[in-house]
């Protein structure tokens, strides 16, 4: 199948130290506090997925920092 995408583990860096009602707008994935990032990470199902989580940062008016698909 064409654009198919296995399930991975993602590594969403964001700006800032969201609070927790931001949080729980990720509820599918766990966070971290680094410095003044914070992390957000976990399985991703799909493309369709990955997508919704960029949206939702964007909607939201986040700085998305960096994403990255982690090995294994």
């Amino acid at each position: 199948m064409l654009g198919a995408m296995a399930a991975s583990n993602y590594e969403i860096r964001i700006c800032g130290r969201l609070s927790e009602p931001v949080l729980a707008r990720f509820g599918m994935l766990a966070s971290d506090v680094d410095r003044v990032e914070t992390v957000l990470h976990g399985l991703v199902r799909d493309q369709a997925e990955l997508h919704g989580i960029i949206e939702r940062v964007q909607s939201l008016g986040l700085e998305l920092v960096e994403l990255r698909r982690l090995p294994g």
